[in-house]
């Protein structure tokens, strides 16, 4: 089922993306202070990270027809029998849980990579 892989990696990442549009709006917003604006963006990704991380958890107890997985394989025309079927369900859900952790993963490198430049920065000085 690659089909499922990448249609999982796009449901998160779209997700990711929105999240990414709005730490990035709010780091504009802060741009008059280096410091400020990478500890923001490290909390906001940190957040995202958690959220992803608490998302991999729930995956596999959570009703995949409530996902927006469940509608891409609905609409790309898989059949509804085949979707209900217990072996199917669980292995959305395992594929589920499995992509959101790798992306958590990344996302929390990233959060510790702005921790990392901010520490750098508040080491180096004044702006």
């Amino acid at each position: 089922m690659d089909r499922l892989d990448a249609f999982a990696d796009l449901t998160i990442r779209r997700a990711c993306a929105f999240v990414a549009l709005a730490a990035v709006t709010v780091m504009l917003s802060l741009s008059f202070d280096l410091m400020l604006v990478l500890r923001t963006g490290a909390d906001m990704t940190s957040l995202l990270a958690i959220a992803l991380g608490i998302s991999a958890r729930r995956a596999p107890r959570r009703d995949i027809r409530h996902t927006e997985v469940y509608a891409m394989l609905r609409s790309a025309g898989l059949p509804r029998d085949r979707l209900t079927q217990p072996d199917t369900r669980a292995r959305i859900a395992e594929v589920l849980c499995e992509r959101l952790a790798w992306h958590a993963e990344r996302v929390a490198v990233t959060a510790v990579a702005l921790y990392l430049l901010a520490l750098v920065s508040w080491l180096l000085g004044p702006d």
